[in-house]
């Protein structure tokens, strides 16, 4: 990397963020987003994923350093040798999901996902689900708190949680995991190809209301979602040599 690589900063509103943004910019000469040839998102993962989508456009990779709570897509802070790190940092290129939420009243919403699209019910009520991929009926009825489709890179989260796969990230899958499911009860998921084209219909959405959420965006009284992933639209991110991406995944199945 060029000594002069413009570098552009930004945070979230957590102080300690807020605290290193400020420090950064002074050191290494931030310029505008619209100027920079590198990005570096200083907070968590959340933040990190709110820097990818509100970036898109630029095309330009993201280097995260964590000031935030877990840090699975970030790299550990110093304020020194930041431009050493970055001309040794490891690229990966991840695809969101494209979400297309049908609201119960007729309403289309979309939103991308970098880590997963989830449906989780609003009411006191199960929710039940029929699953179709590329078109074909794979499940007539889940009966459950929810589901949620999730990217390679998103599987350690609320995947995971849910007791879904890790998926490496070169893999070409996508893991569909249930959330407490009721029935099928020993129903564990699915994993689809990349290229699958996922269907969510909500059985009886008036009774049993539900909601869709794209890391983060969420759309209420949902009747059905459909799902694919989005080939055309490549986010970009740095990370330390040795801690990229597909590292991670592998280390977290031994902790």
């Amino acid at each position: 990397m060029p000594p002069q690589m413009r570098l552009a900063f930004v945070a979230s509103d957590a102080p300690i963020a807020q605290q290193a943004k400020a420090t950064l910019h002074a050191q290494y000469n931030g310029v505008p987003l619209e100027e920079a040839e590198i990005i570096v998102a200083l907070g968590g993962d959340g933040f990190m994923l709110e820097t990818l989508h509100d970036t898109q456009e630029l095309d330009v990779p993201v280097y995260g350093m964590n000031r935030g709570t877990v840090g699975f897509l970030m790299n550990n802070y110093s304020s020194q040798g930041l431009r050493d790190r970055l001309a040794r940092a490891e690229e990966e290129v991840i695809n969101p999901l494209r979400m297309t939420a049908t609201s119960v009243d007729g309403t289309l919403h979309e939103a991308l996902a970098i880590n997963e699209v989830s449906m989780l019910r609003s009411g006191p009520q199960a929710a039940k689900l029929r699953i179709h991929v590329d078109g074909k009926l794979r499940m007539d009825e889940l009966v459950c708190d929810g589901a949620l489709l999730s990217t390679p890179a998103g599987s350690t989260a609320y995947n995971y949680s849910a007791h879904g796969p890790i998926v490496p990230i070169g893999s070409e899958v996508l893991a569909l995991t249930a959330v407490a499911a009721f029935r099928p009860r020993r129903w564990r998921g699915a994993l689809l190809p990349k290229a699958a084209q996922v269907t969510f219909e909500i059985v009886n959405a008036a009774k049993r209301p539900v909601h869709a959420d794209a890391d983060g965006v969420s759309f209420k009284n949902i009747a059905r979602v459909d799902i694919r992933s989005a080939p055309e639209i490549e986010h970009r991110i740095l990370f330390d040599p040795g801690h990229g991406l597909e590292e991670r995944l592998i280390r977290e199945q031994f902790a």
